[in-house]
């Protein structure tokens, strides 16, 4: 393979960093280790630029490609260094779609005695005095608090992960090879 570029990352199956490169893991290191890398990189990625400078941190982070100008319609820019994300995520009711719960209760209905979750023969009454009869009566509504019950809260408001397929590697950049010509 040829030399590689200094500042060129890439992906390897294998747990470490070989010589001549360092593993992308946000770790801060002395410009004066690593100037080559540094006039590359420069403080992209972190650190204070007077004693050091931080490496890309891709751990667990895929990679969106950056733009220099506007990227296609519909997708989002992305800066050199730019981080966002986030591995689990709580959602909040505006968040959800539109839905319904089911509701079911019973009925407190009687003509006497006992109520009967039961509305057989237990069908509002004509007046105040007689609130159910067992026969219908047009125009009649069912006594206040006839019906009554209460809908069970859904979700518990912990986070679900939130991400996509994934197969981990490690990413690894060089520290010494060609310095990149600029354009």
């Amino acid at each position: 393979m040829a030399t590689p570029y200094i500042g060129e990352i890439r992906t390897v199956g294998f747990p470490f960093a070989p010589v001549g490169w360092l593993p992308c893991d946000g770790s801060l290191q002395a410009i004066s280790n690593y100037e080559p890398l540094f006039y590359v990189i420069g403080t992209t990625y972190g650190g204070d630029g007077q004693n050091t400078f931080a490496l890309p941190n891709l751990q667990s982070r895929i990679v969106p490609g950056a733009q220099a100008g506007q990227p296609g319609p519909g997708l989002s820019t992305y800066q050199p260094g730019q981080t966002g994300g986030s591995e689990n995520v709580t959602l909040i009711a505006t968040q959800l779609p539109p839905h319904t719960h089911p509701f079911s209760s019973p009925i407190g209905a009687t003509t006497a005695g006992t109520a009967s979750n039961t509305p057989a023969a237990n069908l509002p009454g004509p007046s105040s005095a007689a609130l159910y009869s067992d026969t219908a009566t047009a125009g009649r509504n069912l006594a206040a608090n006839a019906v009554t019950g209460q809908t069970q809260g859904a979700g518990s408001s912990q986070s679900h992960p939130n991400i996509q397929p994934v197969l981990a590697l490690n990413y690894i950049i060089c520290t010494e090879g060609i310095f990149p010509p600029q354009p």
